[in-house]
């Protein structure tokens, strides 16, 4: 038995959730996810989804959007399935393009539903979260490494979210790791209306942001290398769109993408600005050694989940107060 396993069912002191989930945070962090090396693990979606404060929800919710057929977003949403990991033998193993194409195309309903009752001044339709009753506030805050509050997200902010090219990546590792599509639907739904709605929203300004924040914390936490990318006109928004948008699923291999978001769930999706320039710093010496980093820079190279969590904290204190505070709303 391990150390989550142990942790999970002796719950949290009496009346300490907050507590209890501090600990589950840093057992996260210094044990890691007990998982097989496909990267599958027992546990992992049931704590992500405590992670992400997203309660059960009742199986004929998800059916119920899945009936009603093709939403306005169908056509977009096939597009971009079939070619979903299309080189990752795993994720093509173990979850079919149909299984995909059913989430993605629910999570559209609902919220191409909560747009038009926005639109049309009617009574919001209620977000997932809202089927299975209050939890406490604590499951809304994250502990952060450095000084800095996080501002929750509105009924009409997250109603406007739509979906976007790039959204089938951001669903993929939640199926790969969930027992079944109403899981995988209900911890999407929450990341994408409460944790990063900016990054799905109209000219998805989050994004961007975060884009400009990679090239902020790089020039922060080495100079060099920022300068050096400067010079050849190296700006994240050229190579790192991908990394941002998807909270580096992007990035191959996905056991590694499963384990660098148990940590981003565990303190913060909004993480991945640090975790992406940490990328950046473990290949530094081959990006300075280039005339041309844009070729080595074109692909990401393998994702090395503990290395990169290392060297994010490594500089997190770093990061100014100020900044910090942009790193932990630009996706809201």
């Amino acid at each position: 038995m391990t150390n989550l396993d142990l942790l999970l069912l002796k719950g949290p002191p009496t009346g300490d959730l907050a507590g209890g989930l501090n600990d589950l945070r840093f057992t996260i962090l210094t044990k890691g996810m007990p998982a097989n090396g496909d990267g599958m693990s027992d546990l992992r979606i049931y704590i992500w989804l405590i992670l992400l404060n997203a309660p059960p929800v009742r199986t004929d919710v998800y059916l119920d959007l899945v009936r009603q057929g093709a939403s306005p977003a169908y056509t977009k949403i096939r597009n971009d399935t079939f070619r979903t990991l299309a080189t990752d033998p795993l994720f093509r193993r173990r979850v079919t393009e149909n299984s995909l194409t059913r989430v993605l195309n629910a999570v559209a309903w609902k919220l191409n539903d909560a747009h038009e009752a926005r639109v049309n001044g009617w009574q919001s339709p209620p977000t997932l979260s809202d089927f299975g009753g209050s939890h406490d506030n604590t499951f809304n805050s994250r502990q952060s490494f450095t000084t800095g509050t996080r501002t929750e997200v509105s009924n009409s902010d997250a109603e406007q979210v739509g979906y976007v090219q790039g959204m089938n990546v951001l669903a993929a590792p939640f199926l790969y790791a969930a027992r079944s599509e109403v899981e995988a639907f209900v911890a999407f739904e929450r990341l994408i209306t409460q944790e990063c709605p900016a990054y799905v929203r109209g000219p998805m300004d989050g994004v961007h942001k975060g884009l400009r924040l990679v090239d902020t914390v790089l020039e922060i936490v080495d100079p060099k290398l920022y300068s050096h990318l400067m010079s050849k006109g190296m700006h994240a928004e050229l190579y790192a769109f991908a990394s941002v948008l998807t909270m580096s699923a992007c990035t191959p291999p996905l056991p590694e993408v499963l384990q660098l978001w148990d940590f981003l769930f565990a303190y913060g999706p909004h993480l991945n600005i640090l975790c992406i320039v940490a990328q950046l710093i473990l290949i530094r010496d081959q990006i300075l050694g280039s005339p041309s980093p844009n070729q080595i820079l074109r692909s990401f190279p393998p994702l090395q989940a503990a290395k990169v969590i290392q060297v994010a904290t490594s500089f997190a204190a770093k990061i100014p107060a100020d900044i910090y505070e942009q790193i932990i709303n630009h996706a809201k």
